[in-house]
Parts: structure tokens; sequence; C-alpha cells
């Protein structure tokens, strides 16, 4: 989730009206619980009832981060049911590459990738474009996603190699490194191939013993959780 710092910095706009304080006080309090115990259920239905469900017109960005709340939780399909609340809405600039990742991701990670094809084709100019002045953990998000529709599609050479698009790493504490090497062994896992399989899980692990720490205490159990999903071919 993002910051609530990180929230009104986005919403100078929304922060003018009488509404914006209890909203973000509302917020806060989600967050809190995010803080306190990471991706649960309980979080995913606190945020869809305050910010979707219940809400005349929802944010397309709380719609998406509703989204991926539920895509860490394995709850594909309540992400594809917020998913489609989007898909006729005219979206641009950052919640438009946020809604293609979180599709993209979604349609391969439940075996539609017929869907994901279709999807990729419709917008993979638009990905490309914006990535271009944006930043490594954008351009990594984009490439993950894309290396996810290739796996469901069963080409796992164009997958691997969209892995390998230069990141360099941000130091020990490097959450899209880990996210790279996670989603490559989760690969290697719906490949069947056990050797590689082995090298990535290495490579995941060494990664995360680099850390010298994390920004909640439940960090470092869910990352290990991760890897040991993702050798199972579950991400």
């Amino acid at each position: 989730m993002i910051s609530p710092t990180e929230r009104k910095k986005n919403s100078f706009a929304k922060s003018l009206l009488p509404s914006f304080g209890a909203e973000m006080k509302k917020y806060e309090e989600i967050y809190q619980l995010y803080a306190n115990e990471g991706y649960t259920k309980e979080l995913c239905e606190q945020y869809a009832d305050a910010f979707i469900d219940g809400v005349k017109k929802p944010a397309a960005e709380d719609i998406i981060q509703l989204v991926e709340l539920y895509d860490r939780m394995h709850d594909n399909k309540s992400a594809l049911f917020y998913i489609d609340m989007l898909m006729e809405k005219k979206l641009s600039g950052d919640d438009k590459f946020n809604f293609c990742v979180a599709a993209l991701k979604t349609y391969s990670k439940l075996g539609n990738w017929r869907d994901a094809e279709d999807f990729r084709t419709e917008n993979i100019n638009f990905m490309q474009n914006f990535t271009q002045k944006k930043s490594q953990q954008q351009q990594a998000d984009m490439y993950i996603a894309l290396a996810l529709a290739d796996c469901a599609a069963k080409r796992y050479t164009d997958a691997f190699r969209l892995l390998k698009f230069g990141y360099k790493p941000h130091g020990k504490n490097d959450t899209t490194l880990l996210e790279i090497f996670i989603t490559g062994a989760y690969i290697f896992a719906c490949s069947g191939d056990q050797e590689g399989l082995e090298d990535a899980l290495n490579n995941s692990r060494s990664c995360l013993k680099l850390f010298s720490g994390f920004e909640f205490d439940w960090m470092q159990s869910y990352y290990q959780q991760r890897i040991e999903e993702a050798s199972k071919a579950i991400i």
C-alpha cells in the first residue's frame, strides 16, 4: 500500500474537498492494519468497503490498489472482478499504466493466456512509451507482468529473456530485485526445470539475506513465504 503521506501528495485536488479529512483518517486506520499485519483478507475487505464498494464513484487508483492487495493474497478472481470495473474507463498516465500491469498479471495468474495476449497487444505501445522516462521500478513492473504473460502461454524462454532487461540493483534492501528473482523462480517451477529452479531459489534467498532491515516487522517472513510459494509455482 502507498503511505498516507504519498496518498496526500497524489491527491492535491481532492484535498480541497470538505470530506478529504475524514477520508484520510479512514485511510490511515486501514494503513495501520497493513503496517501491523501485512496482506490479509481483512485488509482487502476493509479497503473495499471504505473506498470502492460503498462509494458512488470510486477512484481508479483505489480500485487498482485493491486489485494489487488481492493479488498479494493470491485471490485472482476478486482481483479480476475489480479489474473489470475499470475496463471501459478512460484512463491515462500512472492510472492507465498501473491498470495495465495489474490486468496482465491477473489474466496470466488465472491462466487466461489468450486474454493476456490480446490485452498486451492492445496496450504494449503505451506501456513501453510510458516507461521510457520512468523509474526502473516501473520498468520492472512492466517486464514482470509481460514475463508472467509469456509464462502463462508456456513461452518460458521468452519470459526469462524479459526478466533480463538490465535492472540495476539499488543497495541491499532492494525489494524490486527480489521480486524479479522470485518471478524467475516461479517461471522455472512452471517450466519443470528443476536445476534452473534451484539456482533461482538460491538467488532469491541470497538476495533476501542481504537485507539489513525491513519497513515492517512482518516483511521478512512474508518474503520467505513468497520464495517457498514460487518453488511450488505459486505467485
